[in-house]
Formats: structure tokens, C-alpha cells, sequence
């Protein structure tokens, strides 16, 4: 895959910690980013910091038909032709399993798994008439490497980290690339206090946005189908594959510190359906 320069990029999750990074990186590498996110306001502030038509909001709720159809018509009618379509909405809630609502899980799934799948279903069309074009998935280490404390999140990043390896397959003998780019831990509102407190006291490595952003961005101009940011998480994630026992055994070790902090900051549970997105 070439550079980004000149070319439509649709970013979901664009007024996110990674999601205002990337999109002002590129900007600055020269392409044209149309910004999905549901709150105008901040859209229009991230469009503010890049040079004039760089960034150009689009508001749409991914989590609902309208939203996805909203995105559809947005990308036909753009005067530059989107040849990338970078997947950064994410929802994660911490907390043990048993603590979490209908609501928790069925957000965390809508968002990071079911809106990124009907997407690319409504967008394929247009993506595969082009003679250069990709799909571009942000995912986790938790999309390798189940984490106690984030079972419903883990879950929709292995099964975005699934569809995403199914679709790079269907097209293999196509243009078409399809990459899936997992960061590690990274400083954004993501993370609620909780998850803070218990980084700090595991040890662990939190990357800062913009650096990740920038790490990406490389990785998408290499067109590197596959990348796991941040050591020792790239050897975990290989290790979870092959020989999950051992990284059984690693997390068990850690498992008392995490109970602590997601048992202190468990909400109240409600089984009620979801009706809208929070």
C-alpha cells in the first residue's frame, strides 16, 4: 500500500484519545479525513487544528442504521474518494464479568465489533471498485490475549480481530488489503481511574496517544497486515496463541490486584436491554 497522501480516509472513533491523533497525523501526511463521531462539537474542534478541508466531520451514530447509512451517503458524495476506512471507535468498561450489565456487554459488542462488521459491509462496494484501497481495524492486545477484568471487551476485539482475518482471506486475490493494528495500553479517557490505579501498580507500560498514532500511521503506509505495538505484549500475544497455558499461569499471578480494583469500582448492576448507546 502507498502513503496516505491524496487519498480519502474514513476514521471512525475520531474524537477519541488514539482517534483526534490519528486523524490530525493524517492530515499532516496529506489526506483527506472524514471524521466520524457523534458529537458535532468535537468533531469541529479536531477539524479546527488541521489546515483548512483536511479533516471534515461527519456525525453519525455507528451503533444504529441510520448511522451507518448516514456514513454510506457521506461517503458517495465526497469529492475526494475514500480508499481507506480505518475502524478506531471502541467502548471498554472495566469490571469483573458478574458485575457487568446487559447494558456493558451489549455496548461494548455494538461498538467494537457489530458497527466496524455492518461498515465494511455497507462501504465494500465502494472500497472494492477501487483500484487501491484498505481496511484498517484498531485493535487490542486484548483482541490476542483475553484479560481478566475485561472479559466483554475481549471478546468483541478477538471477534473483530476474526472477521477482519475472514475478510483479508475472501479478498486475498484483490487489491484490497485488510490490516489489523493492536496498541497496547495508551494514556486516553478510555481508561477509567480504576484502570489507572491498577496500571501503575501492575507496571505497566501506558503508551501516550500521539505516539501511538504515529506508530499506525506507519504501519498503515507499510501495509503490515498484522502489528502488535509495545513489548512484552507483542511476545504475550504470540505466546497466548501457541501456548496459552503459560500466559495462564502469568496472568493468575495478577489476578488478586485486579479483583481489588474491579471489585472497588463496581457499578450497580441492571439487567435492563439496551436501548440506546450511552
Amino acid at each position: 500500500m502507498n502513503g496516505v497522501a491524496g487519498r480519502g480516509v474514513l476514521l471512525t472513533g475520531a474524537s477519541g484519545g488514539i482517534g483526534q491523533c490519528l486523524a490530525l497525523r493524517l492530515a499532516e501526511a496529506g489526506a483527506t479525513v472524514y471524521a466520524v463521531g457523534r458529537r458535532a462539537d468535537a468533531l469541529h474542534a479536531l477539524a479546527a487544528r488541521a489546515r483548512p478541508g483536511a479533516i471534515r466531520p461527519v456525525v453519525a451514530d455507528l451503533a444504529t442504521a441510520d448511522g451507518i447509512d448516514a456514513v454510506r451517503r457521506a461517503v458517495a458524495a465526497a469529492p475526494i474518494p475514500v480508499s481507506l476506512l480505518i475502524l478506531g471507535a471502541a467502548d471498554s468498561r472495566f469490571g469483573l464479568f458478574e458485575h457487568s450489565s446487559v447494558v456493558d456487554v451489549q455496548a461494548q459488542v455494538a461498538t467494537n465489533l457489530v458497527a466496524p462488521m455492518l461498515l465494511v459491509r455497507a462501504l465494500l462496494p465502494c472500497l472494492v471498485r477501487l483500484p487501491e484501497a484498505g481496511v484498517v481495524g484498531i485493535g487490542s492486545t486484548f483482541g490476542s490475549l483475553g484479560y481478566p477484568g475485561f472479559a466483554a471487551y475481549s471478546a468483541s476485539k478477538f471477534g473483530l480481530r476474526g472477521f477482519l482475518e475472514a475478510l483479508a482471506r475472501e479478498h486475498a486475490d484483490t487489491p484490497l488489503r485488510v490490516q489489523y493494528l493492536s496498541p497496547r495500553a495508551t494514556r486516553t479517557a478510555l481508561n477509567s481511574v480504576a484502570v489507572d490505579a491498577m496500571n501503575a501498580e501492575l507496571g505497566v507500560a501506558v503508551d501516550d496517544a500521539d505516539l501511538v498514532a504515529a506508530s499506525l500511521l506507519e504501519a498503515i503506509e507499510s501495509g503490515t497486515r498484522r502489528r502488535q505495538l509495545g513489548w512484552p505484549e507483542r511476545l504475550f500475544a504470540r505466546l497466548n496463541g501457541a501456548l496459552p497455558e503459560l500466559v495462564d499461569r502469568a496472568l493468575a499471578k495478577q489476578l488478586p490486584i485486579v479483583r481489588r480494583f474491579a471489585r472497588a469500582a463496581a457499578p450497580v448492576v441492571s439487567d435492563t436491554a439496551l436501548e440506546s448507546r450511552p
